[in-house]
C-alpha cells in the first residue's frame, strides 16, 4: 500500500504562484484531480512525480522525499498530458525503451504485455507519428504501466480516446484502484470523475478547496441552500406545510408534473422535518431526489464560491 503525501507545498515561477500551500494525501484506490484550467493541477502532478521541485513543502512517497529521488520511479508511472514523444520509433519501440530503462529483467516481455493491458497490440509496429491522438494516449499509459507501477499519476489521460478507448481505460483504472494500487487522475470530464473516483481533490486558484467523497462535501456545504425534487400524493398540501418550516428558502411547483423543487436552507432539519409532515398530514412520499449532489453541481459551487 504506496501513499503519497503532499505537505504544504507551494510552487511559483517568477511572480506566479501556481500552487499554494497544499496539503493532501494520496493513497491507495482511485482519486479525482479537479480544478479549473489554470488551477495547478499539472504542476501539482508534476511535483507528485519528482519532476518539478517544491518552492516550499515536500511531497514524499512511502516517507521518502520525491524530488531527486530515482528510487521513487520504480514505483510511479506517469501519464503527462503534454505530446512529447519519439515519433519515429514505433509503439512497440517506445514502450521497449522503457522497459529497457528501468533495467527490468525482461524488458521485451514487459512491453508485450503492457501493450496488450493497453489493447495495442494491432498498431505495435506502426510509427507513433501515423497514430491518432487517442492511440497516443494508450501508447502513453503502456510506457507508464511497463515496469508494473504501485502509484500511477495521469495528467488528463481520456484526451482524444473514443468512447470504447475511454470504457477500457476506465475498467482498468478501476482494476487497479481494486488491486490496492494508488492511482490519481486529471480530467475535466465530470462525468467521467463521478464514474471512476472513489476520493475527490479539488483545486481551485492554486488552493486546495475540497476533498472526500462529493456527496460528503456538499451535505459540507450550510451556506449554500440544498435542493430537492419531491413528489408525493399531495404536492401542494406538502407545499403549504413545508414553506410555513424556517428550515425552506423556496418551493416552486412544477407545471407540467406538480412536482415540488425544494430549497433547504438547514439540512438536518429538513430531513427531520419532512417525513414528520408527510406522516402528519397523511401525504406519502413518492420521489425524494437530491438534485443538487452531481459531482458538476459540487465543483460548480466549490469554482464559483
Amino acid at each position: 500500500m504506496t501513499t503519497l503525501e503532499i505537505d504544504h507545498v507551494s510552487r511559483w515561477f517568477g511572480n506566479v504562484v501556481a500552487v499554494n500551500d497544499i496539503t493532501m494525501t494520496i493513497g491507495p484506490g482511485v482519486t479525482g484531480l479537479l480544478g479549473p484550467n489554470g488551477a495547478g493541477k499539472s504542476t501539482l502532478i508534476n511535483m507528485m512525480a519528482g519532476f518539478l521541485a517544491p518552492s516550499t513543502g515536500t511531497v514524499t512517497l512511502d516517507g521518502a522525499a520525491v524530488w531527486r529521488n530515482e528510487g521513487a520511479y520504480r514505483q510511479i508511472g506517469i501519464v503527462p498530458e503534454r505530446e512529447s514523444m519519439y515519433d519515429f520509433l514505433t509503439g512497440r519501440e517506445f514502450v521497449l525503451a522503457n522497459a529497457e530503462l528501468h533495467g527490468l529483467k525482461d524488458p521485451r516481455g514487459a512491453a508485450r504485455q503492457a501493450l496488450a493491458t493497453v489493447e495495442m497490440e494491432y498498431a505495435q509496429n506502426r510509427k507513433i507519428a501515423t497514430y491518432s491522438k487517442g492511440m497516443r494516449q494508450r501508447v502513453k499509459m503502456a510506457s507508464a504501466l511497463v515496469h508494473e507501477p504501485s502509484v500511477l499519476l495521469l495528467d488528463e489521460p481520456f484526451n482524444g480516446m473514443d468512447p470504447r478507448q475511454r470504457m477500457q481505460l476506465m475498467d482498468l483504472l478501476r482494476r487497479m484502484g481494486d488491486e490496492g494500487r494508488t492511482v490519481l487522475f486529471s480530467s475535466h470530464i465530470l462525468e467521467e470523475v463521478e464514474q471512476l473516483a472513489q476520493h475527490i481533490e479539488v483545486i481551485v486558484a492554486g488552493r486546495h478547496a475540497a476533498s472526500g467523497d462529493f456527496r460528503k462535501i456538499r451535505r459540507l456545504m450550510t451556506d449554500r441552500p440544498h435542493r430537492y425534487l419531491i413528489r408525493s400524493s399531495d404536492d401542494r398540501a406538502l407545499a403549504a406545510a413545508l414553506i410555513a418550516d424556517p428550515s425552506t428558502a423556496g418551493i416552486e411547483i412544477d407545471r407540467a408534473d406538480g412536482a415540488l423543487h425544494v430549497q433547504a436552507v438547514d439540512f438536518p432539519r429538513f430531513t427531520e422535518l419532512l417525513p414528520r409532515v408527510a406522516r402528519e398530514h397523511g401525504i406519502r412520499l413518492l420521489t425524494v431526489s437530491p438534485s443538487d449532489e452531481s459531482l458538476e453541481s459540487v465543483f460548480s459551487y466549490l469554482v464559483t464560491a
